[in-house]
């Protein structure tokens, strides 16, 4: 093909430079210099401008030869197609099954507990209910020390393999569990809200929905994401090429929280074999009944495809065992997502064997809304789903409200029939299409909340819905806290300091935006915000001066849906979990 451009198409006066650059231009136009502009000025048409006849007759092809080179050039496309196809690795979905929980069927109903507690009486098992009214799931056996090196053996072993594979495989993998997950995800938004107490909508948002896309992210862009990269050298290094190559750590471990208990045990485990290593999970002991049910959807997705399903190991311990697994040797990385008090074990835990720690921890998110909102009601609506999504138990849920003096009274005054108006109660039983607000994960809370409250009513806040927990007349086992409205609330009251991770929504007034961006920054946490406005001067000014990892404008927590890099700064964690 390069032998059509030959030099006699040229005016003298090209350099053999433009004449190479020409030849560039034609495939990328790109690529250009000031004597090919000058070229262009003149009336001269590029290649890429031209059809293929008449670059066929700058060749001084005879014309009886066109359709022998016509002919040619379509069969070396295909040729070059077919050769593509039949190299190409297929990276379809391949069908799979997993047995769902019986507890996930139609009918079932389980023992009811007097007294639901994670401790199985008079045992070591850690006993799996219902938070939302109290029956039992089943019992788990916690893991010892001893079964924690096994799994982080059979891992390591597994890795090897795995390893080795390529990018196309690593994507069938993902391609056959995002085709499971689509085509059973009511049986695994089941478990979840049995597990976890959530709401359908809850878990068809914060479960479903959100792993769906982290899949569609990986298999479309994280092999780019993952490709080595060429990176400049220097006048003494000038006769050397650089090179930057990604490549896996080995065995990886995640000790994941409780509030999202399929998705947040997805996430790593979809970025950790994508990226070639072996993972070991860790699933907090709150949801431990789901875990096995969801970590062998992607066990059987490896074994379906070919590949050792032991590359991905579940652990369930006791807090008092998990230091085992963090100082871990053959450990080579630790995504933790929880609490900071339990950030700080598993970060001094991880030093004695020096594995880096990754850590997403809890958030007080501020959501600012300016004088000039136009549709207050509109904004109101997505402020009600950022606090009581999940019964408020999202790490970057809405934690306050802070509204200029302009828009306050008439915010409050639409959130107070609203806030009265949510239903609690069992998205699993009949009804439950008319509930709106889940059970809690546990009560242990409910005697510090129920605290913060009532310190800031004494110091001068207003509690106009609920502030206390609140015993479900159909599940009297079930954990509820009442949706709670508390306005006039200032930064000095604890409440406002202190991440709530409930259904309760404060709301807190500002003079105007400089206020607004002092209050909001006031905490020790910095992990999401959100602000609402018109002026794109004052969105702008509360955006770069937001003390936050992630920002949302007009909207709550579309980072996440979009696989943006996740993660926050002061309290809330040092690091980014996707990017």
């Amino acid at each position: 093909m390069r032998t059509w451009f030959s030099q006699d198409i040229f005016p003298k006066d090209i350099s053999p430079k433009t004449i190479r650059l020409f030849w560039c231009s034609s495939f990328d136009p790109n690529i250009v210099s000031d004597d090919l502009l000058h070229f262009e000025a003149q009336g001269h048409r590029t290649m890429w401008d031209m059809s293929l006849v008449e670059k066929l007759t700058q060749c001084n092809l005879p014309t009886d030869q066109y359709p022998e080179v016509l002919i040619a050039f379509v069969l070396l496309l295909a040729l070059a197609g077919t050769f593509w196809l039949w190299t190409r690795e297929d990276e379809s979905a391949v069908p799979y099954t997993v047995d769902v929980p019986h507890q996930c069927l139609s009918g079932w109903d389980g023992e009811l507990l007097k007294e639901p507690s994670l401790k199985a009486p008079g045992t070591t098992l850690i006993q799996c209910y219902c938070p939302a009214n109290g029956k039992l799931l089943g019992t788990v056996n916690p893991a010892s020390t001893t079964a924690i090196d096994r799994a982080i053996a059979k891992a390591q072993e597994a890795q090897v393999e795995w390893a080795k594979t390529g990018f196309a495989q690593r994507r069938r993998v993902l391609q056959s569990l995002l085709r499971h997950i689509l085509e059973n995800q009511t049986s695994i938004s089941t478990a979840a809200c049995l597990d976890s107490g959530k709401t359908r909508i809850d878990s068809s948002f914060g479960e479903i929905l959100v792993t769906v896309e982290k899949l569609k992210w990986t298999i479309l862009h994280g092999e780019k994401a993952l490709r080595s990269e060429r990176r400049p050298t220097n006048l003494l290094m000038c006769y050397k090429a650089n090179e930057v190559r990604w490549e896996p750590l080995g065995v990886v471990a995640a000790c994941v929280s409780w509030n999202y208990p399929f998705h947040n045990l997805m996430g790593p485990i979809i970025s950790a074999i994508f990226a070639g290593n072996g993972i070991v999970i860790k699933g907090s002991e709150n949801t431990a009944w789901s875990t096995t049910y969801f970590t062998n959807i992607i066990r059987l997705a490896l074994q379906a495809c070919g590949h050792s399903p032991a590359l991905v190991q579940p652990i369930i311990c006791w807090p008092s065992v998990a230091p085992h697994l963090t100082s871990h040797p053959g450990i080579s990385h630790i995504t933790f997502i929880g609490s900071r008090s339990v950030a700080y074990a598993v970060a001094t835990s991880a030093a004695k064997s020096l594995t880096p720690v990754c850590v997403e921890l809890g958030g007080k998110d501020a959501a600012v809304v300016l004088d000039d909102v136009t549709d207050i009601k509109k904004v109101a609506s997505i402020l009600l789903r950022g606090v009581f999504q999940s019964a408020g138990q999202n790490c970057i849920g809405i934690e306050r409200i802070v509204a200029c003096q302009g828009i306050y009274h008439q915010l409050v005054k639409i959130l107070e029939p609203r806030v009265k108006s949510l239903r609690l109660g069992s998205a699993l039983d009949e009804g439950g299409d008319d509930v709106d607000v889940g059970a809690m994960i546990s009560s242990n809370s409910f005697d510090r909340l129920e605290q913060l409250i009532v310190d800031a009513t004494n110091r001068g806040a207003r509690c106009l819905v609920g502030g206390n927990r609140y015993t479900h007349p159909r599940y009297p086992q079930g954990h509820y806290f009442t949706p709670t409205l508390l306005v006039d609330v200032t930064p000095d009251m604890a409440i406002a300091q202190e991440e709530t991770f409930a259904p309760i929504c404060l709301v807190m007034k500002a003079r105007d935006v400089d206020d607004a961006i002092r209050i909001a920054n006031s905490t020790r946490y910095g992990l999401g915000a959100s602000v609402f406005g018109r002026s794109q001067r004052d969105l702008e000014r509360v955006v770069k001066s937001s003390k936050t990892g992630m920002v949302s404008v007009n909207d709550f927590a579309v980072y996440y849906a979009v696989q943006l890099p996740f993660g926050g700064v002061k309290g809330s964690g040092k690091s980014y979990l996707q990017s």
